[in-house]
């Protein structure tokens, strides 16, 4: 198997899973480099890793170039993309800056692998709640074509950052012991024993930045921006793993039955079967978006209902950029 050199921008909550990930999937690598701010030694699972210091020149000779990202701030790509493709990279980007960008492929390997046919040397990551409702929703709106969503999500701590999930279990502890609880700081409200209708700041029409990413990111995957789509995004006292609750009407006449045996076929979905549900807590560190919870609306014809859980640090972040990256080197 033809190996190759692999640069990892990156030692956050994301860039650690991505080391965890290619370890784990045997990607062929030839020569890893684990870029940061600044130089480090770390370890992952029992495996240390040498971090250095980013800078232009450590792009050099690295074809595959996996920048863990960031959400609500700049990422590193803003910063080093163009000059990590112009000495031959192509690079993906988990970060939120380029997603809308149209000269930029936004890609999930199981929904639109074509779309990296049209790359120039950068593809972007979706967001990690688009990625699970999308793996779920992309086999049925190729069947049937779905014509409206509304999603509400109950979103792991983990997903505002590895601080965001310290600081749930640090607010938990403080609650149990009956300690006073220490200010928030990684998230905009306490999350111990909490749940909060804000994931980033608010935007037009009182959606948040997160909801609007799920309409927007939604219609350039599945290159469709007829899809009426509402989102309510929440943030839960979980520390991995998001929960979706879609519902989906469909243009073309549908039936559960159908749309089940779509999803047991479906790559990258496990569809559990009722009267059992999919959880965060069996979703966690697991490869598949979980569907359950499928039944009908009993007063809109062709509309639907169904639950759906994923690891967000691993499909929705980590997992789908070494897919991508998978993809681009012919696995």
């Amino acid at each position: 198997m033809r190996t190759v050199n692999v640069c990892v921008v990156g030692v956050g909550a994301v860039g650690l899973e991505i080391l965890r990930v290619l370890r784990q999937r045997n990607f062929p690598v030839a020569k890893l480099t684990v870029l940061a701010r600044s130089a480090r030694s770390i370890e992952v699972d029992g495996a240390s890793y040498s971090v250095q210091a980013i800078s232009p020149a450590a792009f050099d000779g690295k074809p595959i170039v996996l920048f863990a990202g960031t959400e609500g701030e700049k990422g590193a790509a803003v910063t080093f993309a163009s000059e990590a493709i112009r000495r031959g990279a192509i690079c993906v980007d988990n970060g939120a800056d380029f997603r809308m960008d149209p000269s930029v492929p936004l890609v999930v390997p199981e929904v639109n692998p074509e779309d990296l046919k049209s790359h120039q040397g950068l593809i972007a990551n979706p967001n990690c709640s688009t990625i699970q409702m999308v793996v779920a929703l992309g086999p049925i709106h190729r069947r049937f074509k779905i014509r409206r969503v509304i999603v509400s999500t109950y979103q792991a701590a983990s997903g505002a950052g590895s601080k965001a999930a310290e600081a749930l279990l640090a607010e938990t502890a403080a609650s149990v012991q009956g300690k006073p609880l220490p200010p928030p700081e990684a998230l905009p409200q306490r999350i111990a024993f909490n749940v909060f209708p804000q994931i980033g700041p608010f935007q037009e029409m009182g959606y948040t930045s997160e909801e609007w990413k799920m309409v927007k990111e939604t219609h350039k995957i599945l290159h469709d921006d007829r899809i009426a789509i509402t989102a309510t995004t929440v943030r839960v006292p979980v520390v991995d793993s998001h929960c979706e609750s879609v519902y989906f009407e469909t243009e073309g006449p549908a039936t559960v039955e159908e749309l089940k045996a779509l999803w047991r076929e479906s790559p990258g979905v496990a569809l559990i079967e009722e009267p059992a549900y999919p959880m965060p807590v069996e979703a966690a560190h697991r490869d598949e978006v979980f569907v359950g919870r499928v039944r009908p609306d009993p007063t809109v014809k062709n509309a639907f209902s169904c639950w759906v859980v994923c690891d967000n640090l691993r499909k929705g972040a980590a997992l789908n950029a070494v897919q991508i990256a998978e993809l681009l080197i012919g696995l």
